[in-house]
Parts: structure tokens; sequence; C-alpha cells
């Protein structure tokens, strides 16, 4: 038993942040347009993971474009600017995304 409860106590301390993550992204309606593994509006945040390789340094540069919008890097449809989203918020989406597999 107390060795269940430790197992499940670990793979809840490795759940927990990808769940708050993705509660974040639902919260600030970032799954209107994305979905992780496939193209809905924008790209599939597996896809932006793959483009940048889980290099968390390009984590500030998508957390600004998760901020200020952008265009042109995965096709014709533009993603809009998300004022409702902060820079701490940003920044923990974009490592929540880059840290896809």
């Amino acid at each position: 038993m107390k060795r269940a409860l430790i197992v499940l106590a670990s793979v809840l301390t490795v759940a927990a942040p990808a769940m708050a993550d993705e509660a974040l992204a639902k919260a600030k309606n970032c799954l209107a347009c994305h979905q992780v593994d496939k193209k809905l509006v924008g790209p599939a945040y597996k896809e932006v993971a793959a483009k940048h390789k889980n290099n968390l340094a390009d984590a500030d540069k998508l957390a600004e474009k998760i901020m200020k919008g952008g265009s042109g890097v995965y096709g014709a449809v533009p993603m809009p600017a998300n004022p409702q989203v902060n820079k701490d918020e940003a920044t923990k989406l974009a490592k929540w995304i880059l840290a896809m597999k």
C-alpha cells in the first residue's frame, strides 16, 4: 500500500504541471485555435515543439508571439495578439508547448 501511494504521488507530481499548463491554455482560449496533436486554425502544439526541437531558449520568442501575435511562420492565417495573456503566463505556455514530444 505504501509503495502504491509513493508511485501515485510521483505520477501526480509529474503530471500536475502539465495539467496546470493545459488548464491555462484552456482558460486563455488557446485551444480555440490550437490542439496538442493536430492542426486546427493554427499549428498543433507538437508541430511547434518539433520545429523548435524542444529548445527552451526559444521560449521567450514564442512567449512574445503568444502575447503579440504573428504571421507567416505556419501559413497564411495570422495569429492575433492575446492581450489577456501576461508575460508570466505566456512564458509558462511557451515552455509547456516546447516540452511536448
